[in-house]
């Protein structure tokens, strides 16, 4: 079994690691051009991985081009990782290799389909979220899953708490999964779409705390927004707070506290900055 990786990321590499960890291969690595998204979040540069390695590496403006639809049809590869990437992958690539596309999405599908994965989980009060490895299609986040696991939330999870809990999945997802795939042990299971759910994307905009809300939204806002998100905001008067962490007081805020008052109770600013 032949398999190959697509990433510029971290969580890419970490799950590339993982597989070398366990005494798996990989046959090809595809990235981006190194003059492409040198600011991205987690950015990395894979050269020293595949030289180390041995493993033959494509650089590529886009996963859809034709260079890269070729290069997995010589290589001959079976399954095709893309992780910790932002470009849509279409039919050519998906048919590309002899077993399909894998990838991971960041919910215990069919819940969850779509974007702001974490910080949905928060906002939405669940017991509990998870990552699930599975097939691509042309669909959103509709194809056979692999393989899941499950993440419980506690009850005052934050967005860091929580994207740092589904990093570590991706990799334990990877390692439980790879051998099986190699040998060719896996029974693909077909999303059931009558209990789906699709999350819509969010915007910086959305992290505007409603003053005429309940204090306790406030503060599941904040740490449903907080890094590496943009955080949650607010004005006082003429300035702006971008909030990063609060509590909630029933009591009142000191003179020396910042905070909002709320027919239901106060919420303390404890990490914040200001935006003049």
């Amino acid at each position: 079994m032949k398999f190959g990786f697509v990433t510029c990321v971290q969580l890419g590499k970490s799950c590339m690691d993982a597989i070398y960890q366990i005494g798996g291969h990989l046959d090809l690595v595809i990235t981006l051009e190194d003059t492409q998204a040198v600011n991205k979040s987690g950015r990395v540069y894979l050269d020293d991985f595949c030289k180390e390695y041995d493993i033959p590496m494509l650089k590529s403006s886009h996963i859809n081009n034709e260079e890269c639809v070729q290069r997995v049809i010589d290589a001959e590869i079976d399954w095709l990782f893309i992780i910790g990437w932002s470009q849509i992958a279409n039919s050519a690539i998906l048919s590309a290799p002899s077993k399909g596309v894998l990838g991971i999405h960041p919910t215990l599908l069919p819940q969850g389909r779509g974007r702001a994965s974490i910080p949905w989980a928060i906002l939405k009060g669940l017991k509990q979220t998870g990552v699930t490895l599975f097939k691509l299609d042309e669909g959103v986040d509709t194809g056979e899953i692999v393989s899941q696991l499950v993440i419980p939330l506690s009850s005052n999870i934050t967005a860091t708490q929580l994207y740092g809990l589904v990093n570590n999945a991706h990799i334990e997802l990877i390692k439980g999964v790879f051998h099986r795939l190699r040998d060719d042990q896996v029974k693909l299971r077909t999303q059931d779409n009558s209990v789906a759910t699709e999350w819509p994307g969010r915007e910086p905009s959305g992290g505007q705390i409603d003053l005429s809300g309940s204090v306790f939204e406030a503060e599941c806002l904040i740490r449903a927004v907080t890094r590496p998100y943009p955080g949650a905001f607010t004005f006082i008067g003429n300035n702006k707070y971008i909030i990063w962490a609060a509590r909630i007081s029933m009591s009142g805020i000191l003179s020396d506290e910042i905070g909002i008052k709320f027919s239901d109770g106060f919420l303390v600013f404890t990490e914040y900055e200001l935006v003049k």
